[in-house]
């Protein structure tokens, strides 16, 4: 089978396959965008970090790290930092990771809560200066969908956000706006790691976020949490995780 059957087949099944990995060690992750990792072949390189968030539990130095390669001459940075191997899991750590893998996998109908959609459209305008991640239509019903990576867990518990948040705080508000305009909403929370049995807001990070996330499920925003399956091939979406935000 070529490559473009191969791909397309993947897509189908709500696959999506890593580029080419570099495994390496991190060295340290500084300046929340960029990170020094030391190659197999002994050489330092520093690696662009897709993720503003504070990234606890998945940026201890020493661990394994995987990084692509971009020869691309508009990039400043050649490598990004796309997975670190924690003791219970590999995490995905590239936060442009996430909406692609959603996308596919509703196009593919790996979502059953977000089936019978005529179209799809990501980075769509709405509200005050906002893009939603993807818009689903059909007809003139219109779903609402804002996409989050989740890395941190503990003891089991996926936790978002790892850091104080006002651009999601603003998502969670501008959503409640779509609902009182006749539109559906979701939170999606995306579980980039495999070794989570629950989902709870981090309260005890950001408690302002968790109060908004309860006011927003109260007025109608319909809450996902899915966990995945990875590994050093490729990624898709696994399974719905319990939430808890009581």
């Amino acid at each position: 089978m070529d490559r473009e059957k191969t791909t397309n087949q993947n897509n189908h099944e709500g696959l999506l396959e890593w580029p080419r990995l570099i495994g390496g060690t991190l060295i340290k992750r500084y300046k929340r965008f960029l990170a020094d990792v030391r190659l197999k072949n002994g050489h330092v390189v520093t690696a662009h970090c897709a993720n503003s968030g504070s990234m606890l539990e998945c940026s201890a130095p020493g661990r394994p790290v995987y990084l692509t390669r971009h020869d691309s001459p508009n990039r400043r940075l050649r490598y990004t930092w796309e997975m670190i191997e924690m003791p219970s899991s590999l995490v995905g750590v590239n936060t442009m990771v996430p909406n692609r893998l959603v996308r596919v996998s509703i196009e593919s109908g790996k979502i059953r809560e977000l089936t019978g959609f005529d179209s799809i459209r990501s980075e769509v305008r709405y509200g005050e200066n906002s893009r939603v991640d993807l818009l689903l239509e059909q007809g003139n019903h219109r779903c609402f969908v804002e996409i989050k990576n989740c890395t941190l867990v503990s003891d089991g518990v996926a936790y978002f956000p790892d850091a104080i948040t006002s651009r999601g705080l603003k998502h969670l508000v501008e959503l409640q706006n779509q609902i009182r305009s006749g539109n559906r909403c979701v939170m999606f929370y995306l579980i980039q790691r495999m070794d989570a049995k629950l989902f709870r807001p981090a309260d005890h990070i950001d408690p302002a976020y968790g109060m908004e996330l309860r006011r927003a499920v109260n007025n109608g925003v319909e809450i996902l949490a899915y966990d995945v399956q990875m590994d050093l091939n490729g990624i898709k979406l696994n399974k719905t995780i319990p939430i808890k935000i009581t």
